[in-house]
């Protein structure tokens, strides 16, 4: 049976996109919460964010300064909810 699967991203940026990418091997529906901070730029979470794009992973974001989908805190709190798994990094 699929899972969705919910990455938290605070403070460990390369590990928690290198385990979304990994958790993406089951065939689950993942989806990746950027919280807060800007996600920087370098070439290793470069390549596990278009991994995840080429995947169609979900990568939603509360800060405006991200590049990806935005939603408010309040509404990624209510996405959260509706996982199975949430793993916060």
């Amino acid at each position: 049976m699929k899972k969705k699967i919910a990455i938290v991203v605070r403070d460990r940026k390369h590990e928690s996109l290198r385990m979304a990418v990994g958790a993406t091997l089951c065939n689950d529906d993942v989806s990746v919460f950027i919280m807060d901070t800007p996600l920087e730029s370098d070439e290793e979470i470069d390549v596990n964010v278009q991994m995840l794009s080429d995947l169609n992973v979900h990568i939603y974001s509360n800060n405006p300064q991200n590049p990806f989908e935005q939603k408010t805190t309040e509404d990624i709190a209510r996405m959260l909810s509706e996982h199975d798994i949430v793993i916060p990094y």
